[in-house]
């Protein structure tokens, strides 16, 4: 009888180890985990994490995890949704494009709590990094057309995920992890509309719901409990119900022997992904013929169909909260053409209230464009063309954003989007002590000496 996919998932994670991965996967998950870390710690004072960690609080909990930024400890199952919502709130953490969009590093905090909680070094978090974003971005191309693309959320696919890094760090069997996958999968499909029409805090949350979930189903796997093996093949599994169009290919070829975190993107602006290279291009313009906002008359975003559906609806041109206006093409474009940069300073409250960006976004359309989308997501293609009152049209191309791996952020790069996340309430002494710890993690000994330092 063939095996299951989730068997099979769980027979790469149970026999990978560290010593099977080279050197340049293990400098690459060093440096997502840094940027993952400075996510975290520059959202973690975002009105979704302040109300998520009062709630947590006061339920308290077995104190095993800890909580970045705050210090707080409690169980392992908690701490993961917290630090997972810390890394996802500000929209700024690492993308993967290719049938669906995915954050591998949402499920990195599965693996710092649960690997906190059972003692594991520096070297097994390197292993879960490597292990989550592998399978992550491999079922970003198993479905065809993507799981988005039929009215579903990029979260529906980490709960496949997360209780395969939760079970990593906990030991289990094979038989274990495939039960985990079995109970996680059974339960965690999300709805598309989380990410469509007016936002709001749960398109941040989904995620790490689905990582807190996959915590869950591995601690119950550890005790002996059964979930549903053919979860994806089986009837009215998760293929049944999704309906035609598997690349199982996408799935298994070539799984162990190079690894897909060297495929994965950063982001330099805390935005949706497909903002990014409009925005990428927005900058280019005004910077190369120094255009000021003042000038514009009119400004076109050429870009594929699900830009134009996801991000330039109604709702879109007037955002009345950050959700919203990180996931609107008009308001990204604006800010980038009106502020000559995008930084979380663009999503303050005040700063999205502000009449006259409204206006200026009024001058904005989006369009698909045909051309662009068969090129889609070989390469993430936009155009911008600003038209000046003077009559004059400026156009720039952009095949990919800064942060995709042809043109990646650098680590300086990384060491200023650090600095920046943390900048009013870090020393630079303590950033030098994370990044030191971070960038020589194969001689941690123990995950909780790095969450020592993310105390702030």
């Amino acid at each position: 009888m063939e095996k299951t996919i989730s068997r099979r998932f769980a027979e790469f994670v149970y026999e990978l180890k560290f010593e099977d991965i080279d050197s340049e996967s293990i400098r690459h998950a060093k440096r997502f985990l840094f940027d993952t870390l400075g996510c975290a710690l520059g959202g973690h004072r975002a009105d979704d994490c302040k109300i998520s960690l009062g709630v947590i609080e006061s339920m308290g909990g077995n104190p095993e995890s800890t909580i970045i930024a705050t210090g707080f400890k409690t169980n392992a199952y908690m701490a993961s949704l917290a630090n997972a919502l810390m890394v996802r709130v500000m929209d700024y953490n690492d993308i993967y494009w290719k049938e669906d969009p995915s954050h591998p590093s949402d499920i990195i905090p599965a693996a710092l709590s649960v690997g906190e909680r059972e003692g594991k070094s520096g070297k097994d978090l390197l292993l879960g990094i490597i292990i989550g974003h592998e399978l992550e971005m491999r079922l970003c191309e198993y479905v065809t057309p993507g799981i988005r693309e039929r009215g579903w959320h990029h979260a529906t696919l980490t709960q496949f995920v997360s209780p395969l890094v939760a079970g990593k760090m906990l030991g289990l069997s094979v038989e274990q992890l495939t039960n985990a996958v079995g109970i996680s999968g059974c339960h965690n499909l999300t709805l598309g509309a989380v990410a469509a029409g007016k936002l709001t805090m749960m398109k941040n949350t989904v995620d790490p719901m689905a990582t807190q979930a996959g915590v869950l189903a591995a601690l119950l796997a550890k005790d002996g409990y059964i979930g549903t093996e053919a979860i994806f093949e089986g009837k009215e599994g998760f293929c049944q119900q999704m309906g035609e169009g598997y690349k199982t290919e996408a799935l298994f070829d070539g799984l162990g022997k190079e690894f897909k975190i060297k495929d994965c993107s950063f982001k330099a602006f805390p935005t949706e992904f497909l903002t990014q290279s409009p925005v990428t291009a927005a900058l280019k313009l005004i910077k190369t013929h120094d255009i000021k906002w003042e000038e514009v008359e009119k400004v076109t975003v050429h870009t594929i169909a699900r830009a134009v559906d996801i991000l330039a609806d109604p709702t879109k041109y007037h955002p009345t909260s950050k959700e919203t206006a990180d996931h609107s093409m008009p308001y990204c474009v604006g800010a980038a053409i009106m502020d000559r940069m995008v930084t979380p300073l663009q999503f303050k409250h005040e700063r999205i209230a502000d009449p006259k960006l409204i206006d200026l976004i009024q001058k904005i359309k989006v369009v698909a464009d045909e051309k662009l989308e068969a090129e889609f997501p070989e390469l993430q293609p936009s155009v911008v063309d600003i038209k000046l009152e003077s009559g004059e049209v400026h156009t720039q191309r952009v095949d990919y954003a800064k942060g995709d791996p042809r043109e990646t952020m650098t680590d300086e790069d990384l060491n200023d989007k650090f600095y920046g996340l943390t900048a009013d309430f870090m020393t630079d002494e303590r950033r030098g002590q994370i990044r030191e710890m971070v960038f020589g993690l194969e001689n941690v000994a123990a995950i909780e000496e790095l969450m020592k330092i993310l105390v702030v």
